[in-house]
């Protein structure tokens, strides 16, 4: 992975941020700042029962109540990347405290609002606002810290994540006995972080390079779309991958005959607690994250494979956290490669794609399982296709990445 070097530089290439000078106060911001798309997309996850019978006159309402929890992540998916266009036309701090401002109100809406329809279209607003606040965060992840401290704070990134999907999750039950539209108050928690925001963070400035002509330093560039491509397709895919236990391991409980909810939900979480741990490993590996995706994915192929063959309760459950390892590995792995291929100028809009990719590849998840599951006979069959197709990604990755290592240096 590259890495900062006092090396002669290319007048050529474009220009980089300052030295990273970032404090932990300033960590302590953007991790829960990362949380506030995870906030909306677990939080009333609990409460659909409640609203399904609330909204039960409601023409369409057993479509649209399911909707109201997943069109977040649809339209974080496809705005992400006007969303990184703004960053780096607007700037990351300005853009993140207006997202954080917009977010309370258009979060806490579905409080005063009657019309299932305005509710869904309040939670699409909110999706947008998500986006924003996603990209904005990443970014200036990349823009603080680089090399292996970067690698970290990613990582720690999905640690917070995983965590504070969990807690959520307990979070939303919890208040939910108060009524459904009680956790919704939840979401006025970015009036606290907006000033914060304000305070804190700093706006990262790039530095001048020796030009190499007259407006060498201002001339346009081209985005660098071939370089991302391989990166957010793989991302995509990786979030199939990643998000097929927290979505599917409820539905596969119950065709093995488990429908306790208390029982599911020990089985989620102990999974969720093994993301974590993946997660913590990655940055004793950071080093290494070139090899350690086929690697990686090659774990998560093993967990489906023993969550295809499960005929208990147990062995889906080990299945599940030997995925959810890999999965804790995978998201930090993806995402500093992507990191390392851009440069200050375009880390904004690569990061929109980034998060385009992955949020995209959470929508279409259950869907891709759920319609594989008809032709290969069960669900838990369409799970271990998957893992089959994950174990060929792994080796084509293992495979091209020898290829490469062959190759005679230039």
């Amino acid at each position: 992975m590259p890495s900062p070097t006092t090396a002669t530089i290319d007048p050529a290439a474009p220009p980089t941020p300052e030295p990273p000078t970032a404090s932990r106060l300033q960590a302590v911001v953007l991790m829960a700042g990362s949380c506030l798309p995870i906030l909306g997309a677990v939080l009333i996850a609990p409460l659909l029962p409640k609203m399904q019978d609330h909204f039960a006159s409601t023409a369409g309402a057993k479509a649209l109540v399911p909707v109201a929890l997943t069109i977040p992540a649809l339209a974080l998916g496809l705005l992400a990347p006007f969303a990184g266009l703004l960053v780096d036309r607007l700037g990351r701090k300005r853009l993140l405290i207006g997202a954080a401002l917009l977010y309370a109100p258009i979060g806490t809406a579905p409080l005063w609002l009657d019309s299932l329809g305005a509710i869904v279209a309040s939670r699409a607003l909110l999706g947008i606002v998500e986006a924003a606040i996603m990209t904005c965060c990443t970014t200036l992840i990349g823009d603080y810290w680089s090399g292996k401290q970067r690698e970290r704070y990613l990582a720690l990134q999905t640690i917070c994540s995983a965590l504070s999907a969990t807690a959520f999750f307990a979070v939303g039950g919890a208040i939910g006995e108060a009524g459904w539209r009680a956790p919704f108050w939840a979401y006025a928690v970015s009036l606290l972080l907006a000033p914060l925001m304000a305070t804190v963070l700093t706006t990262p400035h790039r530095t001048a390079r020796p030009a190499a002509g007259p407006s060498s330093q201002d001339a346009p560039r081209p985005f660098p779309w071939r370089r991302m491509a391989g990166p957010c397709a793989l991302t995509f895919f990786g979030a199939v991958v990643f998000y097929t236990v927290p979505v599917m391991t409820s539905n596969l409980l119950d065709d093995l005959g488990i429908t306790e909810s208390s029982t599911i939900g020990l089985a989620t979480a102990t999974a969720s607690v093994a993301t974590v741990i993946g997660a913590f490993t990655f940055t004793r590996l950071a080093d290494h994250a070139e090899r350690l995706l086929p690697a990686v994915l090659a774990l998560c192929a093993a967990g489906f494979g023993v969550m295809w063959l499960a005929g208990s309760m147990p062995v889906l459950v080990a299945g599940a956290v030997l995925n959810c390892l890999g999965g804790g590995m995978l998201l930090p792995t993806l995402l500093t490669r992507a990191m390392a291929l851009l440069d200050f100028a375009d880390r904004g809009r690569g990061t929109g794609l980034w998060n385009a990719a992955f949020f995209l590849g959470e929508f279409v998840c259950p869907l891709v399982l759920l319609g594989l599951a008809p032709a290969a006979g069960s669900l838990a069959a369409a799970v271990g296709l998957l893992g089959a197709v994950t174990a060929l990604v792994a080796a084509a990755l293992r495979l091209r990445r020898r290829r490469t290592a062959a190759l005679p240096a230039v």
